[in-house]
């Protein structure tokens, strides 16, 4: 037994902690469950814990339904609270998942990001990731088909104290915080009920488990006040969708990559070559970063949202956005990509992302010019003339690019890649038989 699981063993005993709640994600990006009692534990760390694979959408076949989730010690964390007592006394703890004979499962999320990791620090790089993650704050969820109802009237950045859930943004930082997932910023965003919360970077795998355990925090804190969050990319056809604009940097020990002051943007080589390949990718790694039918009403023409693949430095409307708030500081010079939505996996979505760049810097990718006006407000023959190449507008485009990609099928490995693809044209044709209220209301009357 390791140091690692001496401490969380420890640590359950003297905490009084009664349950125990494992942790995984599968392939849709939903989070499982199974809790163990204390007593169990340690027998997990050692041989796992068996459960049906064949019983999670997308893991494995019936023939190979047993299926081991094995504890990783590194991502204890008491959860914060109890129902109806003081003390909390349930914890959590992420899991891989492998096969009997101790090989990863190839349809483990978290399998395929540590694969993009190890490809970087193979190159010797080490991936940090930094997302911005908006969600709405509504009455109720109410999945029969009405429309749902923001719980505030806010706009950008508003104080507002009106609102029906004001403490949330404190209590829901309050919860991360305790988990020890770093928060830098809170605030309302520009739709009313729209909130975001912008967490401290991290290492790729560490930060998609925080995201994983911020979506359960928020939907529990918003819940005991009285409300309920939502991560649809956009629940409401008026107002702007929910985004996860997410910064990528790249370090070589303590030295950031993207660096270069002498350069004019203060932008190195290897930056250059990573966002060129994204751009270059973007439109085969979309079914993955926007994963939903309703993604692609986020994505529209003459809104925020990146509708073709381009980049900038500080501008807004563009796919990679290169920020510059501290343009003199070394450590702070990253990329943002501003396509990934909040209902994302976030594990495939950052590794289809890192697997574009690290791409583009391996095979030397030239990065095309800068965009420099708005793009969103250009019509589309003006962005053709200026060389930009128009993102997927609906799931169904973004899976046909996705199905002649080998950087796609590479990254997310047979199984998965076949399973998301199966289940994504499902959702589409799903979708498309339904007779939506638009539809009665143009055509019922011909």
């Amino acid at each position: 037994m390791n140091r690692q699981q001496e401490f969380v063993l420890r640590t359950i005993e003297e905490r009084d902690i009664r349950f125990i709640r494992l942790w995984f994600t599968d392939i849709q990006g939903y989070l499982k469950s199974v809790a163990v009692a204390p007593a169990e534990l340690e027998g997990a760390f050692t041989e796992g814990i068996g459960f049906d694979g064949s019983a999670i959408e997308g893991f494995s076949r019936v023939s190979e339904a047993d299926t081991i989730a094995r504890p990783d010690p590194s991502t204890f964390q008491i959860l914060p609270w109890r129902d109806g007592a003081e003390e909390p006394d349930s914890a959590r703890i992420y899991c891989d998942i492998t096969m009997p004979d101790g090989q990863p499962s190839w349809a483990d999320p978290r399998h395929v990001l540590r694969g993009q990791v190890q490809a970087a620090a193979d190159m010797g790089f080490v991936p940090y990731i930094h997302p911005e993650i908006e969600f709405f704050l509504v009455d109720s969820l109410d999945t029969g088909g009405n429309p749902p109802v923001p719980a505030d009237n806010g706009g950008y950045f508003d104080q507002a104290v009106h609102e029906k859930a004001p403490n949330f943004r404190r209590e829901a930082i309050s919860a991360l915080e305790a988990m020890g997932i770093q928060v830098e910023y809170s605030h309302h965003e520009g739709a009313p009920g729209q909130q975001e919360i912008d967490l401290r970077y991290a290492d790729a795998i560490t930060m998609a488990d925080n995201i994983m355990t911020l979506r359960h925090l928020i939907k529990r804190v918003a819940m005991s006040n009285n409300v309920r969050a939502t991560f649809m990319p956009k629940p409401f056809a008026d107002q702007p969708g929910s985004a996860m604009h997410t910064h990528f940097s790249l370090f070589e020990g303590d030295e950031n990559a993207f660096h270069d002051p002498d350069d004019e943007d203060q932008l190195s080589p290897t930056a250059r070559k990573f966002i060129a390949g994204i751009l270059t990718h973007a439109h085969e790694i979309s079914a993955v970063t926007n994963q939903w039918v309703n993604s692609y009403k986020r994505i529209v023409f003459g809104e925020e949202a990146p509708t073709a693949a381009s980049w900038g430095m500080a501008n807004r409307s563009a796919l990679v956005r290169v920020p510059m708030y501290s343009p003199g500081k070394a450590s702070s010079r990253r990329v943002e990509v501003r396509s990934i939505d909040s209902a994302c996996n976030p594990y495939l979505a950052y590794a289809v992302v890192l697997a574009a760049g690290l791409k583009g810097i391996r095979e030397d990718y030239v990065l095309p010019a800068q965009a420099e006006d708005n793009i969103s407000q250009m019509t589309r023959r003006e962005r053709r003339a200026l060389g930009y190449r128009d993102l997927p507008t609906s799931l169904d485009q973004a899976l046909k690019q996705m199905e002649r990609s080998d950087l796609v099928a590479e990254t997310l490995g047979e199984h998965v890649y076949e399973f998301f693809l199966r289940n994504k044209w499902r959702e589409c044709r799903d979708y498309q038989s339904q007779v939506t209220p638009w539809e009665l209301r143009a055509n019922l009357d011909y």
